[in-house]
């Protein structure tokens, strides 16, 4: 009779042999390390330390209006992700937007930064993930949070 412990579990992502590391994932992604699919904890701290920085702009230029933190919020996910590919808690992080399929293409570029902005700050496309752990503003955009 196979065991728990024979089978691997799904905490543990199955049985690897010892020497070994698993293939990549079902994105063609490494499973680990650098490239690799970024944790939702951390794109959740990348994403609260964003609102913190719009929320601080907005209280210094717009004593604090709700409209005008959503907007700063906007415009900085579009310009620091359409030109460097990640936002100030994604650099704090260690986390940067690929495009998807791409080999070696850092850059995600004007017109997908702009989808993925504008579905992200309508919240809902953010909180529905797929299978692979994107959120569907990712899936539209064709983009995936990595780690650095």
């Amino acid at each position: 009779m196979a065991s728990r412990g024979d089978l691997g579990s799904w905490l543990n992502g199955g049985n690897v042999p010892p020497g070994e590391t698993p293939g990549p994932d079902r994105l063609g992604l490494p499973s680990a390390g650098t490239g690799s699919r970024a944790p939702l904890g951390r794109r959740l701290v990348a994403l609260c330390l964003d609102w913190a920085v719009a929320s601080g702009i907005s209280y210094g230029f717009f004593a604090y209006d709700a409209g005008a933190t959503l907007a700063v919020f906007a415009v900085m996910n579009l310009l620091l992700v359409a030109s460097v590919g990640s936002t100030i808690g994604h650099r704090l992080l260690g986390l940067r937007v690929r495009r998807l399929g791409v080999a070696g293409e850092h850059i995600v570029g004007f017109g997908r930064a702009a989808v993925r902005t504008v579905l992200l700050c309508l919240v809902i496309p953010a909180v529905v993930w797929d299978a692979d752990g994107r959120g569907l503003h990712d899936r539209a955009a064709g983009t995936v949070i990595v780690r650095r």
